[in-house]
């Protein structure tokens, strides 16, 4: 698994894994400098110890994305609660699932779910399992746990991975039910919101990533990773390169943008990536994050609403503008209509207008 790209000169930072007072931190070494001080207390909380004489932050996915270290797929703690009987499959899942190219966070995922059966199961041989004890360790999630639908929906594909493609079990699962998955509507911010929202964002790079999150319906993780090379000004096409299932797609590039992007490309000068942070490298999703909820607050608008909600308000709107469904699927990238299909829950001309019988009292 590749490093991630990090925002900090690594002929300037040196990074250490380690502990401080029991718990898992990252030192952050550098000779005294106050630019290279203020550009990490300006990228993260970090915390100076008096007795190391060093900077230092926690020790998470976050900071090692963000320091360009290895993802730690799962840790120490997790590995010391798995039985050595048990330890050559789930190092055998996790080499599988990498082979096949699973993203970073769906790995971690899986496997700590994995984990949990595992756990249980203590010295007992997980590929032993039958059918049956695997349905009453299901049965163990719902009653006893009290994990939620999709929670349950999470570890039975873990699960599933395992005697599916580790094992070649395909038929371990059949008579297995799963729980009926909450129908969940998307949440959108309307047109007059939206507009508020870009009126109150002043800052010029802080607007455009917000203006393109909305106007190609962009997941937060496909805005940072916008390259210069990937905008096709001329033909006003914009390839996602990779985006959720690896996938390429082409969207279009609003007109309305075009200008104030030439401006801030003038005033930034971006090398690699369309934005970038403040010492360059890729802008980070959680600067992004941080975008929308300040635009959120300055604008009044008080829906429980994250970044994600420009994607879903980007459907709606084009729905609500009579365009093709097939269209729209296209251009967010989803693999069944029948993803698509639940925005026109959210704007149903029809029974809009059907009133209530309380207005004819």
């Amino acid at each position: 698994m590749q490093n991630a790209k990090s925002i900090f000169n690594p002929k300037s930072y040196q990074f250490l894994l380690g502990t401080h007072h029991n718990k898992k931190v990252i030192w952050v070494k550098f000779d005294y400098d106050k630019n290279l001080i203020n550009h990490l207390r300006s990228a993260v909380k970090a915390c100076w110890s008096a007795s190391q004489k060093a900077w230092y932050v926690a020790d998470n996915s976050y900071h090692r994305q963000l320091f360009g270290l290895k993802m730690e797929v799962v840790g120490k703690d997790v590995l010391l609660k798995i039985s050595m009987t048990n330890m050559p499959e789930f190092q055998k899942y996790q080499n599988i699932l990498t082979l096949k190219g699973y993203a970073a966070n769906s790995i971690r995922t899986y496997t700590i779910e994995f984990a949990q059966l595992l756990y249980l199961l203590k010295d007992h041989a997980v590929q032993d399992l039958s059918a049956e004890r695997l349905q009453s360790y299901f049965l163990y999630c719902h009653n006893e746990l009290n994990l939620s639908e999709n929670q349950i929906h999470s570890r039975m594909n873990a699960i599933k991975f395992y005697y599916e493609q580790v094992l070649h079990k395909p038929k371990m699962f059949f008579d297995i039910p799963r729980p009926k998955k909450p129908l969940l509507l998307p949440k959108a911010l309307n047109i007059e919101e939206v507009k508020r929202l870009f009126a109150v964002t002043t800052n010029l790079k802080h607007r455009i990533i917000l203006q393109l999150c909305y106007g190609m319906g962009l997941r937060v993780s496909e805005i940072v990773n916008l390259k210069i090379a990937d905008i096709d000004s001329k033909d006003m096409k914009v390839r996602i390169h990779r985006g959720k299932g690896k996938k390429d797609r082409i969207v279009n590039l609003p007109i309305s943008i075009l200008d104030d992007l030439r401006i801030y490309y003038q005033e930034y000068l971006p090398k690699d990536y369309i934005f970038e942070g403040q010492y360059g490298g890729q802008y980070s999703v959680r600067s992004v994050q941080l975008v929308f909820k300040e635009a959120m607050k300055k604008a009044k608008i008080n829906k429980q609403i994250g970044i994600h909600g420009l994607r879903h308000s980007y459907a709606t709107h084009l729905l609500e503008l009579g365009t093709d469904i097939t269209y729209i699927q296209k251009l967010m990238g989803h693999n069944s209509i029948k993803t698509t299909q639940i925005y026109t829950q959210v704007i149903d001309r029809s029974l809009s207008k059907v009133g209530s019988p309380l207005d004819r009292l």
